[in-house]
């Protein structure tokens, strides 16, 4: 089982994204996670040792990272750490890597205004891209509409909207 890495976190540098050959988003994070305390003799702040991880990101997450993130801003995520081992040049290298599960902006710092991205429009509640189903297995329909009530359903004619019913 990998140790899994929740803290705040701040970027190094912008998300680089790139695609797979079968196409799917992969995005990497540079990461630095630091410990920051109060010197009681000087009242100042003192950054004390610093975590630097490279995290990596797939599919839908990456794009959106790639699309929200940026060098400098300081994040909450949560991901599995791993050893990401490669040869080059006949040498053995390794280092350790953050497959993440989650990010987000720090509101402590910034206001980010949350829409849902292109994929999620299309595909309505629970987003995602949907996979065909394999041969053997029912594929289920989806409702013409929303359930009537459904205080999260769009429908401009009768007042209802994307935001919260709250």
């Amino acid at each position: 089982m990998l140790p899994t890495l929740t803290g705040v976190g701040r970027l190094t540098g912008d998300p680089e994204l790139r695609y797979t050959q079968s196409s799917k988003a992969v995005a990497s994070i540079p990461l630095a996670f630091n410990s920051r305390r109060l010197n009681k003799q000087t009242n100042q702040w003192e950054d004390g040792d610093v975590f630097y991880i490279r995290g990596t990101v797939w599919e839908r997450l990456a794009e959106n990272a790639a699309e929200t993130l940026e060098k400098g801003m300081e994040v909450i995520v949560t991901g599995d750490v791993r050893t990401e081992r490669w040869e080059k040049d006949g040498q053995k290298h390794e280092r350790p890597d953050l497959l993440i599960r989650s990010i987000a902006p720090n509101l402590a710092f910034v206001i980010a205004k949350v829409s849902k991205d292109a994929a999620s429009q299309q595909n309505g509640q629970g987003g995602g891209q949907r996979s065909q189903p394999q041969q053997g297995q029912a594929q289920r329909s989806r409702p013409a509409s929303p359930p009537a009530d459904d205080p999260w359903a769009v429908d401009a004619a009768n007042g209802y909207s994307n935001e919260p019913p709250f």
